[in-house]
């Protein structure tokens, strides 16, 4: 499988997600820099996402939502904040309201991504840093943890296609 942990860290405020690809890090760059090929696993599987915005560039947003099995969609967003393609990138995510907008009533993560060469090919590291332990503790019990092993756990199949 291709997760190989996920972290929550209450005194640091974090999650993290450890994940080893057998691609280079170029290949795996292009599954967060290509919005379509985003959509094929960002999100649990019965949860697909689709990004209806999406500027890849410093200062740039991306509007989404995921759809569920029942058809109900939530709705999310990123403001990019940092990239170093193909080695990091940096962006603030959180969900948003019934609009795409940005929603206050729930948590937004400071989240990295650092993509590392290995010699089987590329480990990649994502860290979602919220503002307080309360929050984090907030997403963990709605299935954040949960919800990207079992999204990062697609990329393989995916990396495998291309």
């Amino acid at each position: 499988m291709t997760v190989i942990s996920t972290t929550p860290d209450p005194a640091a405020h974090t999650l993290t997600l450890v994940a080893e690809f057998t691609a280079p890090p170029k290949a795996v760059w292009q599954l967060w820099a290509d919005p379509r090929l985003l959509e094929r696993w960002w999100g649990p599987p019965t949860y697909p996402a689709t990004f209806r915005e999406y500027d890849f560039v410093v200062g740039g947003e991306a509007r989404y939502h995921m759809t569920g099995p029942d058809g109900a969609r939530s709705n999310g967003f990123w403001r990019l904040t940092a990239l170093d393609e193909p080695r990091s990138l940096e962006f603030e995510e959180g969900f948003a309201d019934q609009h795409g907008e940005p929603s206050t009533a729930l948590p937004v993560a400071a989240t990295r991504v650092d993509l590392d060469e290995t010699p089987a090919g590329t480990r990649m590291t994502i860290v979602f840093r919220f503002d307080t332990a309360e929050q984090l503790e907030q997403v963990v019990t709605m299935g954040m943890a949960e919800g990207i092993t079992l999204s990062f756990g697609q990329i393989d199949a995916l990396l495998a296609s291309a």
